[in-house]
Order: structure tokens, then sequence, then C-alpha cells
């Protein structure tokens, strides 16, 4: 299924577009906690990143029952950047066509092919305007250097309400609280200044839709983790692979098959995130990943012990998935958690009380009726959690593109990843009855 032939109108701000533009604004995407590529948010339910051809066959491949653990794929669209007078960079996406997106293969997007693109892709809408190339600063032809244009900024049009806090001073933001996740816009601004340096003209890149899975959730907290003993895929070179395996090696992806890659956790005292970026998790033991997984179920106020049983429960399942996927590897795939910080007794505690006054001024309903119902209504929610696989650019099974290497059995490094954190969460739970 692809979104992109029912693009909204983007929305420019003090530099909008006329009616007859299809293009839509990307943003970063503010909840981005770990990966290096770009998460941009594309709507409410939408985020786009760099497409890989592997990624994209891989999430066209999914059996059916792994797609419960994984986001939904929403097709392809083509994303282009445009400079403003102001100094501002936008990334702008457009319904894709064949043959006009550069092409992607398995390549890192450094090294990728660059071709450009026509002028028409950027005008499909048949008005015979061509405002976009009147822009001041931008020549006429559509052919400008971006070399040329000035340093660019981020101009951020989506704010979350909540300010975030990046506890690791290597982030370069240790105390700043800001209103988007610092890793997100680290990783935009990366790739602004890569696709910046790398093309001389303007040029169309291949994003890939996928499910914003974190749509659901009011104050999403968000742990990203780096699954399985191996990491680099089985086309790697051998100088990163290496690489890949000294970081294995070094972090617990080697003792326990899992690693820390970044988290968000709302915090109920403070009213405001705390972040943790992949560089903190790379240099935990494993009494530091137990405590940085005790620290992403700690509101500020108290420990989550009602999200035991739920995450539990979708680890089990997604353990038993794989279970049954003979000649799978996820080779540097990440799981993604999820759960919602306000969603527990001490965040709906202020909540209840004020529906509670509210209910005594109907006399007629017995004061300690309304407080019982209140209270078990509130007790016998689940609370709602997600666990999903992202990041498949490396992974591979049998008969997958004629895949020289084919492997037996399932993917066990991964496997045994999701056993230590069955297992570090099932003491956790004891430790805290």
């Amino acid at each position: 299924m692809c979104v992109c032939q029912t693009m909204e109108v983007g929305k420019y701000g003090k530099n909008a577009t006329q009616s007859g533009d299809r293009g839509v604004l990307l943003e970063p995407f503010i909840h981005q906690v770990g990966g290096h590529s770009s998460m941009m948010r594309y709507d409410d339910h939408t985020v786009c990143k760099p497409l890989i051809t592997r990624e994209q066959r891989f999430y066209e491949s999914l059996p059916p029952e792994m797609k419960e653990f994984t986001p939904e794929y929403k097709g392809v669209v083509s994303v282009c950047f445009e400079g403003d007078s102001d100094g501002y960079i936008n990334l702008v996406a457009y319904p894709y066509v064949e043959n006009e997106a550069l092409e992607q293969d398995d390549m890192p997007e450094r090294d990728q092919p660059r071709r450009k693109h026509s002028r028409r892709s950027l005008h499909r809408s048949g008005s015979g305007t061509e405002h976009k190339e009147e822009k001041p600063g931008l020549a006429s032809d559509g052919t400008e250097s971006i070399q040329e244009m000035k340093s660019p900024r981020v101009d951020l049009h989506i704010h979350s309400d909540v300010p975030f806090q990046m506890l690791d001073g290597n982030s370069g933001l240790s105390s700043e609280k800001i209103s988007y996740n610092p890793w997100s816009l680290r990783c935009h601004k990366q790739q602004l200044s890569r696709m910046r340096s790398e093309s001389k003209d303007r040029k169309l890149y291949k994003f890939l839709l996928l499910e914003n899975v974190v749509h659901h959730f009011r104050f999403p907290c968000v742990l990203d983790l780096k699954m399985g003993t191996r990491q680099h895929g089985d086309d790697a070179s051998e100088e990163k692979a290496a690489r890949q395996m000294k970081k294995c090696e070094q972090s617990t992806s080697a003792t326990l098959g899992v690693r820390v890659c970044g988290m968000q956790v709302y915090q109920l005292d403070t009213g405001h995130y705390l972040c943790r970026n992949k560089y903190y998790g790379r240099g935990l033991s494993i009494e530091g990943f137990r405590n940085a997984l005790y620290q992403y179920l700690h509101n500020g106020l108290e420990l989550r012990k009602d999200l035991f049983e739920p995450v539990l429960t979708k680890l089990r399942s997604l353990k038993a998935v794989l279970e049954r996927q003979a000649s799978y590897r996820f080779y540097s795939s990440s799981l993604l958690i999820i759960y919602d910080g306000k969603d527990s007794r001490a965040g709906m505690f202020v909540e209840r009380r004020a529906e509670m006054r509210l209910k005594r001024v109907d006399s007629s309903v017995p004061e300690s009726l309304q407080d019982s119902s209140s209270t078990e209504s509130s007790s016998s929610a689940q609370p709602k959690v997600d666990v999903r696989m992202i990041d498949f650019a490396h992974s591979t099974f049998k008969g997958f593109r004629d895949d020289p290497t084919v492997h037996d059995g399932p993917d066990m490094g991964y496997v045994f990843g999701l056993e230590s954190l069955i297992n570090i969460m099932e003491r956790m739970r004891e430790e805290n009855q």
C-alpha cells in the first residue's frame, strides 16, 4: 500500500506555497531516541526515513505473524531539500514517481549515486505556476548550487509540550531542556549536512513511509534496544565487521545479546523527559544495563510495577514468533519498548481527584460509592504498551534477494537478547513485589 498519492498540501508558514503544490513539509520526529538516520514526521500517523532498498524489500516480504511487531509499511515518497532566503533548509516530500527519485541500494548513504531530477517532479499540479523556482536566492532554472547557500539552520514548527533533558554529557546538551529529543535534532542536522555536502544540484531522495508507532501515546516513554550478539550484515566489509564486533565485545551485546541505544522516560515529579543516548548504552555493564532498565520503568515518583506483565507478555510473544522464523537474521535491528508516561495511578491521581469533586456535586450518589468506583476502574485498567522491531537494512532470510549466505534455524543471537531482557524484568518484578 502506498499513501503517497493522497498527500495533503504541505504547510510552510511564512513560505507558504500556492494551493496547487502537493508537497508535504517534513519535520524532525521529536521522539526519535536512537539510530543514525534522521526519522522525519510526515503526519500524525506516519514517519519517514531515508530509503535503503534492502529494508524496503524486507518490509514487503514480512511474514504475517511478524507484522504485529513491526511498524506498518506505507510506501515511498520522493524528498528534496529546499533552501529559503532566510538560510533555512526544508525537507519536502512529494508523490513518488518511478525513475525520478534516486536509486538507493544497499550502499552507505554518503556513497549512494546522485541523479538530477526534473523540474516536472516538483510541479505535478498542472497549475502552470513554478513559484518554487522563484524564491529569493534560488536560481530560476532549478540548478542552483546548494553549496552557495547560507549555512543551514533548522526551523522547527512542531514542538513537544513537554521539555526534554539529555543526561549524557557527550550529547552537547547535558543540562539544557528543549522541546524535542536532542538525539532527533542531532540526526536531523547530520542528515541535512550529508545531503547538502553531497549535492551540487537539487536532488530527489527516496524515503520510506512507516507507521508512527508512538502516535497513540500522550507521553511516549521509549526504550531503543540494539538486539543480538552480532551487528554487522553478511555484506559488511572486513573493516566494518571488525568495528561492529569490537562494539559488541565491549558492551552488553556480547554478554546479554542486547544493549541500550537510547531512551526517553517521562518524569512525573518534574514534568519533563529524561533522555539517554547510544554512547551511554555502549558503556554499561550488566548491572548498569539493569539499572538503565529500572530507570526506564521509573517515573520519578514510583517504579511502574504495572508495566511488568504487559511488557513481559509482549516479549514472550515476540520470542515465540522469532523462534519459528527459520533462516531469518536481524543484524543491527533494534527493538522499541513503548508505554505512556502518565498511564499510571500516580499519573492520574490529580485528574481522578478532580473528577471525584465533580461527582460529589451530585448528592444522590453516596461519596463512598463514588470513591470506590473511581478507584476500582483505575486499578483494573491495563496500561497500554507496545513492542516493535525496527531497522532492517541488514536483515536477510533464505531466498531473500538472492543473498549468497543462507543461515539455518532462528536468529539465536536475537532470541538470546530477548531471553536476557525477559529474565532481568522477571527478577526486577520479584524484587519489587
